[in-house]
Formats: C-alpha cells, structure tokens, sequence
C-alpha cells in the first residue's frame, strides 16, 4: 500500500501504537494503515486411519501440506473449517480438537488449525491438483506455516514431530 485510501496522499513511515507502521503523510488525516493478520484455518484432515496432504493447482510437485483456507465474515473458525474440508476435499468433516494458532509472517497471516475426521467419498476440489493418504506415523512437519500445527499434533499423539 503506497497512498492512503482516505485522501490519496503518499503513505510514510511513522511510530503508532508502540510500532514503525505506514501512516498517511497529510496534515490532519489520521490514517494508519495497521497490516493486521487475515486470519486462516487449516485442517489436520484424519480420513479412516491416515491423513490427507493436499497439493494445491500451481503448487511444486513435491509440495503437500493441510486443507487451508480463508475465514468468511460471519462464521467461525470451525464453521470455516469444516466448509474448506468439504469444498476441497468433498468430504463431511467433525472437529475433534483445536491444535493451536500460528503466526506466519512470511503472508501475514495467522493459521487457526484444527484435527478434524473427515468421512464420505473424496472428491478434489478445483483449487488442488493431487492428494496424498499418510498414515500418521510417517507425517514428517516441515518447517513452517502449517507445520508447525502438525508437529504439535504428532506431539500430542507421542508420535515424532
């Protein structure tokens, strides 16, 4: 963001609410743009006795990670869960626990995931291009974003994480 949505002058550095944050350069008008984190949930997927990984459309071929998604005005983060299960993996889902929440900087997000046991028949959204059925024990986390939800969640089951 470069110029202020209120009176379209140019954006500057300037201290507010205890941080450097990009405020509007004008004599008199008050905005600020904060840079708040969109909030994202994301789904430990248990399907049987395995867990889905998913790649999605435009993703390398070796990437998989967790059914994700944007959390919509008026609904909770369960509710957004569990219609991205549904949406991208076709499947019913049913929260069994939150894990945790997550920064990730690197988009400026922060990821809500939860375990969640999915049932009924798979069929792939269009946003993936491929999934993958890992039995828990050969879940190996990587190293951010998501990741860290499943390691947390192998932890919880004394598996290695």
């Amino acid at each position: 963001m470069k110029f202020c949505p209120k009176c379209a002058a140019p954006l500057a550095p300037k201290i507010s609410g205890g941080r450097e944050r990009l405020s509007c350069s004008a004599e008199g008008c008050d905005y600020v743009f904060w840079g708040n984190p969109v909030p994202v949930v994301a789904a430990i997927l248990e399907y049987k006795t395995e867990v889905i990984l998913v790649r999605n459309v435009g993703w390398p071929l070796e990437w998989y990670g967790l059914v994700t998604g944007y959390l919509e005005a008026n609904e909770t983060p369960e509710e957004a869960v569990l219609r991205e299960v549904k949406e991208e993996m076709g499947l019913e889902g049913k929260v069994i626990s939150l894990v945790g929440a997550y920064s990730f900087s690197r988009k400026n997000e922060v990821i809500i995931a939860y375990h969640v046991k999915g049932s009924g028949e798979i069929l792939m959204g269009e946003e993936l291009a491929d999934y993958k059925l890992v039995p828990p024990a050969k879940l190996k986390p990587w190293p951010s974003g998501t990741g860290h939800a499943l390691r947390d969640w192998l932890r919880s089951r004394e598996l290695t994480g």
